[in-house]
């Protein structure tokens, strides 16, 4: 039976690509639709508006083109019904019908208000209760939670940006070209100076090319200058700066002259062994037995230090997380209020973050190889910009403009 609804979207549909990928949406999915409106902004500045008819062969059909739209910011004309509760019947599951989140602002329809979603996170649920409503991760679910179920009543909001604006415009979710660095770069520090005006929170989440490419010594700047407050990373990215300040090698290789050392395939093992002896990083440094590197500076200007393990760690370090369920909270919490979340060199890392991190925080992945970026947003994180450029240079391009 052949069924239909009556939508609405209105932004920056034109620039932005979304109408195409509406009606693509609708078509790849077995619908039609009709354009019974469609009002074009007439400057930078205004939005466009749209009302659509889209019909379907069935209603789960329907629904499935629907659940699709919604999530790109599309509302059906009677949008305020309220939203559908149901009770979860036990710990860690949700009824078949659930919703799962975006990582874009939501609104829910409850009680004749519309309601702000907290906790903005994708691939979760929403639950009601006291406190209002909230994303929660499946597994945190519990038995007797009232779990928001279909579409009805939720609305999303895609972040806009405004053309004329000048900070992160440069990039507008392509990846850059090398040409395009020094211009990133300005920018970028622009606004960490903005961030650090008013106290802040800008997060680095980094990879052992960090320390392979010398991007380091400038990261190091940053954060002793206050543009950081907190390091997301895996264990080898410690054990790989341990060795560089205890040793001057990085994998084996000598930092400054670039040759491989006799004996260095074992020198990050020597690491992990000084620390581990030590009992921590913070009482390796607090003892004087690291009193350099990114890791000292991490623990000694109060940055947020979370380091997620996997199963191919060597060592790990004392103060790696091997158990994913804690990882994944820690770095939940450091990404709390975040405005900036800065990736650099690790595809592994930055994309957990991405599914961590609402679309309306600025983030910025600078990589080598462009695919990293390409993947970080195929995954979800459309927010994500990207600088195709090596990672020390960055670093140190960044530092020189904050003058740090």
């Amino acid at each position: 039976m052949e069924t239909s609804r009556r939508l609405i979207a209105e932004g920056h549909l034109i620039d932005t690509g979304l109408m195409t990928k509406y009606l693509d949406l609708v078509v790849e999915n077995g619908g039609q639709y009709e354009l019974l409106r469609f009002d074009i902004g007439r400057t930078v500045h205004d939005f466009s508006r749209t009302e659509m008819r889209v019909t379907a062969p069935d209603t789960a059909r329907l629904n499935l083109i629907l659940e699709n739209l919604l999530a790109l910011g599309c509302h059906p004309v009677e949008e305020e019904r309220p939203v559908v509760l149901r009770t979860s019947d036990k710990d860690g599951t949700v009824p078949d019908d659930f919703y799962s989140t975006t990582n874009h602002k939501t609104r829910i329809f409850h009680e004749g208000q519309w309601l702000d979603v907290a906790q903005q996170r994708m691939d979760a649920v929403l639950v009601m209760d006291g406190a209002g409503a909230r994303c929660v991760k499946l597994r945190d679910v519990k038995a007797g939670d009232r779990v928001v179920c279909g579409i009805s009543g939720v609305q999303v909001l895609p972040p806009f940006r405004d053309k004329e604006k000048a900070d992160f415009v440069f990039m507008d979710n392509e990846v850059s070209s090398e040409r395009r660095v020094e211009l990133a770069v300005a920018r970028l520090a622009a606004f960490m100076k903005e961030i650090r005006a008013r106290n802040g929170r800008a997060v680095v989440v980094a990879g052992p090319v960090v320390v392979h490419t010398g991007g380091s010594s400038h990261l190091g700047r940053l954060i002793r200058a206050g543009h950081v407050q907190a390091v997301l990373s895996g264990n080898a990215l410690a054990v790989h700066d341990v060795e560089a300040a205890l040793l001057n090698t990085s994998l084996g290789v000598d930092t400054n002259s670039g040759i491989p050392v006799h004996e260095g395939h074992r020198n990050h093992m020597r690491a992990i062994n000084t620390i581990r002896r030590a009992g921590s990083l913070r009482a390796a440094v607090e003892s004087g037995v690291l009193s350099r590197g990114l890791m000292h500076d991490c623990i000694r200007h109060g940055v947020d230090l979370v380091l997620a393990g996997s199963i191919r760690d060597d060592g790990p370090m004392p103060d790696t997380l091997m158990d994913m369920v804690q990882a994944q909270e820690r770095y939940t919490e450091a990404l709390r209020d975040a405005e900036l979340v800065l990736i650099l060199g690790t595809m592994l890392h930055g994309i957990g973050v991405g599914n961590m991190t609402p679309s309306w925080v600025r983030t910025v992945c600078v990589d080598i190889n462009p695919a990293t970026v390409t993947k970080l947003v195929d995954r979800g994180s459309a927010q994500a910009s990207g600088v195709v450029t090596d990672v020390g240079l960055f670093l140190r391009l960044l530092a020189d403009d904050l003058a740090v």
